[in-house]
């Protein structure tokens, strides 16, 4: 394990003012994004798309990485680059989703456990050997329902992605662990911020039983929120202050990063609640603070391109103005009026 490598490599992805654009969706997850919108999803279309995305001009400034599935690490585009070329082009960073989903826990009705570890030191080193540069795997905790999350539920995650960790590591990639608390549900702010504080301190207890070199590992966390069915909902401060002061409480310093996923929240929302966030704690933390999201990057820009080529240049712009805003955000520059005025444009 080269660590110097890793560590230099997680600093590139969150280096000031640069975040991840989570690309990663798997066959099931992008054909119910794209059904919504009205494109069929086939494999063309998934490279046309992911194409229209990697080849946005500037997005070099405001990406460290890129996450792609499976199927988009072997892809190439139109003219036959492949796509970890392009990116590293760029001077973004591609990186894998590893995991193979999540799946029901036996005996423990309403929790999941993250499936892939069979075989997966050899599917590091291929992904290695395709450019990847890092990798991710996401733990489900469901906070919804009659006595969950249990103990079990969370340190099953836990060391699923503490072995999963130490694999990358073995094998050269930096590890993004995610365990997300999920936003389904009417649980409270203060509901959301117990179970994530507990998750978290499942995660890094484990993530030092395997030995893995926390200054080579970036953190993908859910943001504290009250669950959406919530009758009490949280002003942007509150869900800064109580997010940050979680992983005050739970995070080791060691981490260069912490990359929220957005977790269901809008693009305006997520971009908000990351910039409340740098602001209030300007210079106070040990961690960057910034974004890795999916949805909340990309669904302007896929309702935009709507799988017609004729849409190609429309739909790079709101891409690109989703990304700078995030960007912004994550080094607390970002006013909500910017929002405005991409909406006037």
């Amino acid at each position: 394990m080269n660590t110097e490598q890793l560590e230099s490599t997680a600093e590139a992805l969150v280096v000031h003012g640069k975040g991840i654009l989570a690309a990663d969706e798997s066959f099931g997850t992008i054909q119910k994004r794209f059904n919504a919108v009205g494109i069929e999803s086939t494999e063309d279309t998934r490279r046309a798309y992911r194409e229209m995305l990697f080849t946005t001009q500037g997005i070099g400034d405001f990406l460290g990485g890129v996450i792609l599935f499976e199927e988009t690490l072997r892809t190439s585009t139109a003219d036959g680059r492949p796509f970890p070329e392009v990116l590293t082009s760029l001077g973004v960073l591609p990186g894998i989703k590893l995991d193979k989903g999540a799946k029901d826990m036996a005996l423990f009705p309403g929790e999941q456990i993250t499936e892939g570890l069979d075989g997966l030191r050899e599917r590091v080193a291929e992904a290695a050997q395709l450019g990847a540069r890092f990798a991710k795997w996401r733990a489900v905790i469901n906070i919804e329902g009659d006595d969950i999350p249990t103990t079990q539920a969370i340190d099953s995650n836990s060391e699923v992605l503490a072995r999963y960790a130490a694999l990358c590591q073995e094998g050269g990639l930096v590890p993004i662990v995610e365990p997300e608390v999920l936003m389904d549900g009417s649980h409270t702010l203060e509901r959301c911020d117990e179970v994530t504080h507990e998750t978290l301190h499942s995660l890094f207890d484990a993530l030092h039983r395997h030995r893995v070199h926390l200054r080579g590992v970036l953190l993908k966390p859910n943001m504290v929120v009250p669950g959406k069915q919530s009758p009490v909902q949280a002003s942007v401060e509150q869900v800064a202050r109580t997010t940050v002061e979680c992983l005050l409480r739970s995070v080791p310093a060691s981490v260069p990063g912490v990359v929220f996923l957005s977790g269901g929240q809008s693009g305006a929302q997520a971009t908000a609640h990351l910039n409340a966030m740098n602001r209030l704690y300007k210079g106070q933390l040990p961690w960057v603070l910034s974004f890795s999201y999916a949805r909340a990057l990309q669904d302007a820009a896929m309702k935009t391109w709507g799988g017609k080529p004729e849409n190609i240049e429309a739909a790079q712009k709101a891409f690109y103005d989703r990304l700078r805003l995030a960007a912004l955000a994550a080094t607390g520059e970002y006013d909500e009026s910017m929002e405005e005025q991409l909406t006037a444009a």
